[in-house]
C-alpha cells in the first residue's frame, strides 16, 4: 500500500484554479449531480464543501431548481472562477458562494438538510475535523454525499489511471491529478473516520474504479 502524501491544502494560485476548471470532469461531475439528487431532499438547504469552480452545484440546480446552495471553498481563486461561472448561470440566485474552512463550518448545529462534497476530502490533512463538521452541521434528517478518489495500492495502478483517465491533460494536470491519488485516503480508512465520527445511517461503497462514496438518503 503506497503511503499517504499531501498536497497543499488549498489550491492558492490562480493559475491551479483557472487550470482546474479547465480540466474536464464533465462525466465525473454529471454523475455525482445525479447521484446527489437521488438523495438529497425535494427543496431544502444544501451545503457543498470544496466546492471549487461551481461546476457541480450548477449541474445539481440544472436537475433541480428547487434547492438552493451555499457553496463553499477554503480557495478564494477557486471562488473567483466559481462566481464568473455562476454569473453567467441562470441559477445564480440559488447559489451563494462563501469562503470557509470545512474544519470549521460557521453555522449552527442541524442547519442544513444536505451536506455533499467532492474531491475534497483528499485535501484535508486531519479529514475527521470535516467529517466531525459535517456531523454537527446536518440535520438528522438530512441527506449526505461525499466523494473523493481513493488512493491506490502501488505506483502501477497510479500509472494505469493516469493512463486512462488523463491522457489527454498537459503536464501540470496529470501532475494536479497524481498528487491527488497519492494524498487520497484508502476506503477502509474513510469507513473508520465515518464510524470516529458518530456519522450514523451513511454507508461507504466505491462507486468507481478510482471514487469512494459516502452516502445517507434524506428521510
Amino acid at each position: 500500500m503506497l503511503p499517504r502524501i499531501l498536497e497543499p491544502e488549498v489550491m492558492d494560485t490562480l493559475e491551479d484554479a483557472l487550470e482546474y476548471d479547465a480540466m474536464d470532469f464533465t462525466e465525473v461531475n454529471t454523475a455525482f449531480a445525479e447521484r446527489a439528487v437521488e438523495l438529497l431532499p425535494q427543496e431544502g438547504l444544501i451545503l457543498d464543501l470544496g466546492t471549487g469552480t461551481a461546476r457541480i452545484p450548477l449541474i445539481i440546480l440544472e436537475l433541480n431548481p428547487k434547492l438552493k446552495i451555499i457553496a463553499t471553498d477554503l480557495s478564494i481563486n477557486m471562488l473567483d472562477v466559481a462566481k464568473t461561472n455562476v454569473e453567467k448561470s441562470k441559477h445564480k440566485d440559488k447559489i451563494t458562494l462563501i469562503q470557509i474552512d470545512a474544519k470549521k463550518i460557521p453555522y449552527p448545529n442541524h442547519f442544513f438538510d444536505g451536506v455533499i462534497s467532492n474531491s475534497l476530502i483528499h485535501h484535508i490533512p486531519e479529514p475527521i475535523q470535516v467529517f466531525r463538521e459535517i456531523n454537527r452541521v446536518a440535520k438528522p434528517s438530512a441527506a449526505i454525499f461525499l466523494r473523493d478518489l481513493f488512493r491506490p495500492d502501488n505506483d502501477l495502478q497510479v500509472k494505469a489511471i493516469l493512463e486512462k483517465y488523463a491522457a489527454d491533460c498537459n503536464e501540470h494536470q496529470k501532475k494536479l491529478y497524481r498528487d491527488s491519488l497519492l494524498a487520497s485516503l484508502t476506503i477502509t480508512e474513510v469507513e473508520s473516520l465515518i464510524k470516529q465520527a458518530d456519522l450514523t445511517g451513511c454507508i461507504v461503497v466505491q462507486s468507481s474504479d478510482r471514487h469512494w462514496s459516502v452516502e445517507r438518503k434524506f428521510s
